[in-house]
């Protein structure tokens, strides 16, 4: 899967990108990303960050039963008064705007594998998931 931190460094990363020479710099653009009104935020791929742009929402909310919900859920880091990072986890489908899921409906599973490509063939609820 396409990685962040790897198209920044320009290379596989071993170990955390955080004591990478481009560290700063990667921490940067993960924050601009994150605060994009287009971009939400959540663990859907092997639990990791990952970001998934407006136009693939459709179809996210149309397979969205091949994803554990726990995984759908949006993350937002806010700061607080006191200068802290607080992890605020939105679930799914509350994030979900209104037009998303009336464009979700429209779509036939086919269509939403095509828009997502193939990871999303990897995707599968694990067990419990809810």
């Amino acid at each position: 899967m396409p990685n962040l931190a790897e198209a920044v460094a320009g290379r596989p990363i071993k170990g955390s990108w955080w004591g990478h020479a481009k560290g700063h710099q990667i921490f940067g653009l993960t924050r601009a990303v994150r605060a994009s009104p287009d971009v939400v935020t959540c663990r859907l791929l092997n639990g990791k960050v990952t970001y998934v742009h407006r136009r693939l929402w459709p179809a996210l909310v149309r397979l969205a039963p091949r994803f554990a919900r726990r995984d759908l859920a949006v993350l937002n880091e806010v700061h607080t008064l006191l200068g802290r990072h607080e992890l605020r986890i939105v679930p799914f489908p509350r994030w979900v705007p209104g037009m998303v899921l009336q464009a979700a409906s429209h779509l036939s599973a086919r269509e939403a594998e095509s828009t997502l490509g193939p990871w999303c063939q990897r995707s599968r609820p694990s067990r419990g998931a809810t």
